[in-house]
């Protein structure tokens, strides 16, 4: 590296290395895919895309709030350009919750999401725009710091630095780049494709199992070819579905009894709902899986779902935009507010207000803030009239 790079580098500034410069040297292609199961292939199953698609929009749904540490106590700032952001729209072409959503989803179907993070004139945040990982190739400085390589489509690249982007990782192996869980699980996941699609097969084939045409003495091997050519373009199919054999020359058919029930493709089909859900930690009945549900576990499914799967991506989140949207040691943080999703149930909210307001530990206006309520006016005095004036003397 030559003096005045090192010189630069010193106080922040990094070089935009490019393809041909040697200082640089490019990560893993295709990195956060499972073998063989791209992240689009794997949205086909069900419970992939309804686990995302829970996670990826509760945290789009919450609302995004910025506060100042003053000290101890922290203070909302109202005016800050990320709460506009939120409030109008990361750029012109995406709102707030489509941004948090298409963030999220890509993190959590390819390990990895990324955000160019676009700055005015005069360095202060102006707009946000999402990248998909399929049109990003990482790069390694020689400084160690990572800049992405970003594909526009039409044939154009540009790069951009670490600064310049958020980058939102799933659990790393290097440190660097995110792998999704559907690649670290990756035999799981095949086998609930498989499940899946031996049972589009079935029915595909009318869900009628195979049998067997018993033909008195020998045939050659272009007479098994055709007869079986023409049984399946007769036969086979669901739009074919209990059509009428017609058998000759003393051939007759014997079916194979073959349920779905007795190949467990319904039990192996339900069970895959349960390991994608785990590798996803979404309570099964928060997608719609109430096989083994009961009214007291769907009541704690929410609260489980907030606590253990929501609020780390959201810790994630805040942490990312300290990281890259703030300035470094600066006052300044976002918080995603679950409250929504941890208050439990109104009665045990209320009881738990009560015994707040009795220990003096809230007052009313603290509660009605928690409630997302506007504080109760003050009631102005009655006015001292004549007869109330206390005579002298």
């Amino acid at each position: 590296m030559r003096l005045a790079d090192r010189i630069l580098s010193s106080f922040g500034y990094e070089k935009r290395a490019d393809a041909t410069d040697p200082s640089w040297a490019a990560l893993a292609p295709g990195i956060g895919y499972p073998a063989g199961l791209s992240a689009r292939h794997a949205e086909n199953m069900s419970a992939v895309l309804a686990c995302t698609t829970a996670i990826a929009t509760a945290l789009a749904y919450v609302p995004a709030l910025v506060y100042r540490r003053e000290g101890d106590a922290r203070v909302e700032v109202a005016g800050h350009p990320l709460v506009r952001l939120t409030r109008a729209g990361v750029n012109e072409a995406m709102t707030w919750p489509e941004f948090v959503e298409h963030l999220v989803a890509s993190t959590l179907l390819t390990g990895n999401g990324l955000a160019e993070i676009i700055r005015a004139g005069n360095g202060q945040l102006s707009g946000l725009r999402y990248i998909p990982w399929g049109m990003v190739t990482v790069a390694e400085l020689a400084s160690g710091r990572l800049a992405y390589d970003v594909n526009d489509g039409r044939g154009n690249m540009r790069r951009l630095l670490a600064g310049e982007v958020i980058h939102l990782r799933d659990r790393t192996d290097d440190g660097k780049i995110g792998l999704s869980r559907l690649s670290r699980a990756a035999d799981a996941v095949n086998a609930v494709d498989l499940a899946n699609r031996h049972a589009r097969t079935f029915l595909a084939n009318g869900a009628a199992p195979s049998g067997v045409i018993e033909v008195p003495g020998a045939m050659t091997q272009d007479q098994r070819t055709n007869l079986r050519n023409a049984f399946q373009g007769r036969h086979g199919g669901a739009d074919k579905a209990g059509s009428t054999l017609v058998l000759d020359g003393g051939m007759t058919w014997r079916g194979v009894s073959l349920s779905p029930e007795d190949s467990e493709l319904l039990e192996t089909r339900k069970f895959g709902i349960i390991e994608i859900c785990r590798l996803f930690q979404v309570p099964p009945p928060i997608v719609q899986a109430y096989e083994n549900n009961t009214f007291t576990n769907a009541a704690q499914a929410g609260l489980w779902f907030a606590t253990f799967c929501l609020a780390p991506w959201a810790r994630k989140i805040e942490a990312e935009f300290a990281r890259s949207v703030f300035p470094t040691n600066g006052p300044y943080e976002l918080e995603l507010d679950l409250s929504g999703f941890l208050r439990g149930d109104p009665e045990t909210r209320w009881q738990a207000h009560e015994i707040a307001l009795r220990n003096n530990v809230l007052d009313a206006n603290e509660v009605r803030q928690i409630e997302g309520w506007n504080p109760r006016a003050e009631t102005p005095a009655p006015p001292v009239t004549d007869q109330e004036v206390p005579a002298n003397g």
